[in-house]
């Protein structure tokens, strides 16, 4: 799909925007998962979470390609959105976002403060997404999706950033929405040649590509009602799920409660607040505890925008529940 020099230079127009985010070893950390723990801590971008860099790469193409582009418009349920706002703001784009009825208050606040235009549809994710697809048609405007070539190169640019920067990993877990993350990791592994295992991370209540990974297709779930929303897709994206079977080693499926504890665990050990998708690798590792015991592992903490609502709910209120 894309070669080292495509990486490279991605990661040097992201590099015009913010710094490398630091990656960092921390001993308690390995103390409480029996391994050596690499943390890359997306969440320190200046939209708090990795998929700013897909946006900015995206923004810039279409900007070179359709200079007079009247707007874009995308579905997300928050930091897609974001960063999408933070790009077009750079490049002088009209940016549009659906969010579903009851999202985030404060991501759809921080899109709004980046320049979004926000429109509130659907149940979920994937009812916004396809009313943000009558929108691009109804008005004319480039629809942007979650998952496509751009975003994956993006976003590979912190695999990149923490593969060259960090010793070598034994493995990597990355959390999956709808996949541009893993996919982006397992692309700069693949360029790098390197022998990390990828590792996928999803909610139990949102399976739909650990399913489709040990079926072979494509899977889709019902619901995904997971407090993790970055989690939160019930619809796989076919392309995706290619990559994932290619390249990643298995997935994890964790629970709610599992990740509020590794929430928790994140703020005791490192004092960085995590997203619930930005705790889900710690928590798949704890998980897996005795399987990674003495290896050097890598998790990414790709992103830190947790509504304090939730926080208090789920995270701390979890503490007297037995979470």
């Amino acid at each position: 799909m894309f070669d080292l020099p495509a990486l490279d230079a991605a990661a040097a127009l992201v590099h015009r925007a913010f710094p490398p985010t630091p990656h960092y070893a921390w001993p308690l950390l390995a103390a409480r998962a029996g391994a050596e723990v690499w943390v890359k801590h997306e969440n320190h971008t200046p939209t708090g979470a990795f998929k700013v860099r897909g946006g900015l790469v995206y923004m810039d193409r279409l900007k070179r390609e359709r200079p007079r582009v009247r707007g874009v418009v995308s579905a997300t349920r928050g930091n897609h959105g974001q960063s999408l706002a933070y790009a077009g703001a750079r490049h002088g784009v009209p940016v549009t976002i659906v969010v579903p009825q009851g999202n985030s208050t404060e991501k759809n606040a921080a899109m709004r403060a980046q320049g979004a235009t926000l429109v509130e549809h659907g149940a979920d994710f994937d009812a916004a997404r396809q009313h943000a697809a009558a929108l691009a048609a109804e008005r004319g405007l480039e629809f942007a999706p979650s998952f496509a070539p751009d975003l994956v190169l993006g976003v590979a640019t912190y695999a990149l950033e923490l593969f060259r920067g960090a010793p070598p990993l034994d493995a990597l877990y990355v959390p999956i929405g709808l996949g541009s993350g893993i996919c982006g990791c397992i692309l700069a592994r693949d360029l790098l040649g390197l022998s990390t295992e990828i590792i996928g991370v999803q909610s139990t209540a949102a399976p739909a590509y650990a399913l489709s990974f040990a079926a072979g297709r494509v899977v889709t779930v019902a619901s995904a009602a997971t407090r993790a929303d970055g989690m939160a897709v019930r619809i796989p994206d076919p392309a995706a799920l290619a990559i994932i079977r290619a390249g990643a080693a298995r997935i994890v499926t964790v629970t709610d409660a599992e990740v509020a504890a590794a929430i928790r665990a994140y703020w005791q050990d490192t004092h960085n607040l995590a997203e619930g998708a930005g705790a889900a690798p710690l928590a798949a590792l704890l998980q897996e505890r005795e399987r990674m015991a003495g290896r050097r592992v890598g998790l990414v903490l790709c992103g830190g925008n947790i509504d304090l609502a939730l926080f208090r709910d789920w995270v701390l209120g979890g503490i007297a529940d037995g979470a």
